[in-house]
């Protein structure tokens, strides 16, 4: 029994440490010394290990979503409010390292329809498709002057345990009549590859009902105004990716990809506006019911890699073409009514945009090993981006029409070198970039002069990481990024409405932004704690400009921002018992922002966090309650201030048939609140208000999960291949 016992301990460390999970009731264990063998069988001993569901490496920190029992019948976007350094407000709005500027791979290449739409895809997409989800700290210099600081990478399951053909069909649907669908298919011919997938998610007119009231005071004449609106938008959102690879030989890997998204909104709803002096006496207002009888977004992407091994181990040249489409219609038309005493002398508009957006990009890298533990990797990019806009707004009981037109270009030639050292305890990378752009914007209908810009930017990064013991390490880091303005922020068309009058800026530049940060972690198998302090920090961003007159705002963009930001983020994932987990993930921070020509600032302390409980019940059900918010108030630009939120959500699943293969989940969205409430404050500028809006909350859900067939491998991709993701602003912005 002793021996046994010895036997049984050294096997569960061993298991508790690796991958996989086992459970023995009857075994036969060997241990072999020299030319000696041991048998002895184990009967009555079970040993319970689970996977480790966070990994961090050099460059990125990886969350295991299949080894997570609730990513049976969740969303990706439930998933990634558990992966360190994401983090997800009441909204769905998705920062990663604290930041909105990040790219978005799908196993590890770019994808412009994600990126471009990652809250409906994520909120549609199944959980249960991704292996797993990594968040790239400190991108190489062959992607760091894209525009962010952080990638968001999503890695598909691969299913290479599998033979035949596999696929996947997940539905919910809740009380607030919001359905969502997913199907793949997998299956390979010969050499060839091939996965189809597709999604829907429709949004009713309950669920997208919102109500926004508005408190402002204009400082130059003192005069108050009141507003409230009520109003839905209702629709739906469609998407499909087709990904295809073939093995040519051993060296050589063929593989491409076309996808992409197409939504469709109808959005309606009235708002009532006044404007009082000092004393209460009503100066004017006015009734408004507005709609959008058109408005569609879609955007399509494809993707052509080849890549190509040589004899050398881990030598590979990857030559790569992408080509982005994005086409934005919206139609939005206001009537007044009820009138009194209105600065304004049309009785309604009808305010038509088009957006069009192409972009390719060429890209050729190589990746060399120089020795043990050395590796060098060098690469060029040309990317030719070109935006077109059409403006029309048409004023009803006036005569008057206004048209524009504005076309932008942007052309950039790229090249970057990255060196990559692995030895023992010590990981490091190094990497320069250079960037030239080329900037032209015209005007078709001749209202303005044709002008371009040349730009050069020199974009440095590196990171250290020292494995301090099998489970700590220390990692320091600095990154730097690039953000180009996008069509929205540069078009000069001026969209007039009673109270607001709007337009871009077509002299904005490239902004810069820098980061230093360290991360420490501490990884068991029952215990993952990271702890990142980091400062952002850039200067000449792209920010709004706000002022008043005569009770009238304007809206432009100008490269005024100063930004500081400290943060510190936190997660801790323990089990305390056999089937308990308790995971934290929160970001600390301290931002300021700062216009120097205005004297603007606004700065104050915040705290992102999401809190969630997993407990494994009889009949083996699973139960999960998850909390989730901000406390504080934090800046936004340079006028706002945004005020605390919360919301929490609890579900219980169970699995059925042969491997889990049939999953049911019930869930419950803030059963104890009809409505969330937002709230927000301007506190520089020519005006200050008081906004609070209002959203449903309360929901029902139940969601199904099947997963069918098998396959043995899994639609392979290059190892390298495009990411663009440099824009803010225009129909390109995530």
């Amino acid at each position: 029994m002793k021996h046994i016992g010895i036997m049984a301990l050294l096997l569960l460390m061993t298991v508790g440490a690796g991958e996989s999970t086992a459970q023995t009731k009857t075994d036969t264990t060997k241990v072999k010394s020299d030319s000696i063998t041991w048998s002895k069988e184990l009967d009555g001993v079970v040993i319970k290990a689970q996977k480790q569901l966070v990994k961090q490496e050099i460059d990125r920190i990886g969350y295991d979503v299949q080894a997570d029992e609730e990513s049976k019948t969740q969303t990706v976007m439930d998933m990634l409010r558990k992966v360190p350094m994401v983090t997800v407000d009441g909204q769905d709005n998705i920062l990663v390292k604290g930041n909105s500027s990040y790219k978005i791979y799908k196993n590890g290449h770019y994808d412009p329809s994600l990126s471009k739409n990652a809250m409906e895809t994520f909120k549609s997409m199944p959980a249960s498709m991704v292996k797993r989800i990594e968040v790239i700290t400190d991108p190489g210099a062959r992607e760091d002057a894209e525009g962010v600081d952080a990638i968001l990478n999503i890695v598909m399951v691969d299913g290479s345990k599998m033979q035949g053909m596999t696929g996947v069909i997940s539905a919910t649907y809740n009380s607030l009549n919001h359905p969502n669908f997913y199907g793949s298919l997998t299956g390979q011919i010969g050499k060839l590859l091939t996965s189809v997938e597709y999604g829907y998610g429709g949004m009713s007119s309950r669920e997208t009902e919102n109500s926004t009231y508005t408190d402002r005071t204009y400082l130059d004449t003192g005069n108050r105004m009141l507003s409230q609106s009520d109003g839905t938008n209702p629709g739906s959102i469609h998407y499909a990716d087709i990904n295809a690879s073939y093995d040519i030989d051993s060296l050589n890997l063929l593989s491409a990809s076309f996808g992409g998204y197409f939504y469709k909104l109808n959005v309606q709803g009235d708002s009532r506006t006044s404007l009082s002096n000092s004393s209460n006496d009503i100066l004017y207002r006015f009734n408004n019911h507005y709609w959008m009888p058109g408005y569609s977004h879609h955007s399509w992407n494809g993707r052509l890699d080849y890549e190509h091994k040589t004899r050398r181990k881990g030598e590979r040249l990857t030559l790569s073409y992408m080509l982005a489409l994005t086409r934005q219609h919206s139609d939005q038309e206001n009537m007044y009514t009820e009138i009194v005493n209105a600065p304004f002398n049309y009785t309604g508009s009808l305010q038509t945009e088009r957006e069009r957006f192409t972009e390719h990009t060429f890209q050729a890298d190589w990746l060399r090993p120089l020795g043990k533990g050395h590796k060098l990797e060098i690469g060029t990019k040309y990317i030719d981006r070109n935006n077109n806009s059409h403006n029309k707004q048409d004023f009803y009981g006036i005569d008057l029409l206004t048209n524009d037109e504005f076309r932008h270009t942007t052309r950039v030639l790229a090249a970057y070198a990255d060196y990559i050292y692995n030895h023992e305890k010590w990981s490091a990378r190094a990497g320069l970039r250079y960037e030239h752009s080329y900037m032209q914007g015209e005007y078709p209908d001749g209202k303005g002069n044709t002008y371009d810009k040349h730009l050069n930017d020199w974009v440095p990064q590196a990171s250290l990481k020292y494995q301090m013991t099998d489970a700590q390490s220390l990692k320091l880091s600095y990154t730097t990024s690039i953000n180009r303005p996008g069509i929205s922020y540069l078009n000069p068309a001026v969209v007039t409405s009673p109270m607001v009058v709007q337009q871009g800026n077509p002299n904005l530049v490239s902004s810069r932004t820098q980061r230093i940060s360290l991360i420490y972690s501490y990884i068991l198998p029952h215990l993952t704690l990271q702890i990142a302090p980091a400062y952002n920090f850039s200067s000449g961003g792209i920010s709004s400009i706000q002022t008043a007159k005569n009770d009238i705002r304007y809206n432009t963009y100008d490269n005024i921002l100063r930004y500081r930001r400290f943060s510190i983020e936190q997660y801790v994932q323990w089990r305390p018992f056999d089937g308990t987990t308790i995971v934290i993930n929160n970001n600390l921070r301290y931002e300021h922002n700062e216009n120097p020509n205005l004297g603007y600032r606004t700065f104050g302390w915040s705290d992102n966090f999401y809190a969630n409980l997993s407990q494994k019940l009889p009949w083996k059900l699973l139960f999960y309650a998850v909390t989730y918010g901000k406390v504080g108030h934090s800046p936004s630009g340079i006028y706002y201030m945004q005020h605390s939120y919360y919301g929490y959500y609890f579900s219980l699943q169970r699995s059925f048939l042969k491997d889990d293969r049939l999953t049911v989940r019930l869930g419950a969205n803030a059963p104890f609140n009809k409505y969330w409430t937002s709230e927000a404050e301007t506190v520089n500028g020519d005006y200050r208000d008081y906004q609070k809006s209002w959203n449903r909350a309360r929901s029902f859900s139940l969601s199904v999960t099947w997963r069918f067939g098998s396959l043995k491998a899994n639609v392979k991709k290059t190892e390298h291949s495009i990411e663009n993701d440099d824009v803010v602003g225009g129909i390109t912005k995530k």
